[in-house]
């Protein structure tokens, strides 16, 4: 997600990122700092924005199960790690109580690791069953 500025940093202060008001920019407030499910697991948040990658994808058909390593996607063949990342993003995707938002990468064909078709049928997908679009 770097392309679009999303930079998910390795260590967070999850007590400033969640109690801190709107006047501190390592709150949630700010928008400075991404977490990821293990930050948040157990925590509700009023409202969040999930960034969708390439990682966990629908082709149209059945959802793909991908992790970038070096400097292209593989896809994982493993029940238990496709399970993992299934589970990812049912937290991320649990954890807001009044509002969410969902964003998803428009993707560029001149980068071959953010392929359009990696986002669009996702995309489509979620548009089809009934998410609103902004």
């Amino acid at each position: 997600m770097k392309p679009e500025g999303i930079f998910v940093k390795n260590e967070i202060s999850v007590e400033n990122w969640f109690l801190n008001g709107k006047d501190d920019v390592r709150s949630s407030y700010a928008l400075e700092d991404v977490v990821t499910e293990f930050d948040i697991q157990g925590l509700e948040l009023d409202y969040s924005i999930v960034a969708w990658d390439a990682d966990f994808r629908f082709d149209g058909q059945k959802w793909i199960y991908s992790s970038f390593v070096g400097n292209k996607w593989n896809t994982i063949h493993s029940d238990e790690k496709q399970l993992y990342i299934k589970n990812a993003y049912r937290v991320l995707l649990t954890r807001a109580r009044q509002g969410m938002i969902i964003f998803i990468p428009k993707g560029s064909d001149k980068d071959v690791t953010r392929k359009c078709e990696y986002y669009d049928m996702t995309y489509n997908y979620l548009k089809e069953i009934g998410m609103n679009i902004l």
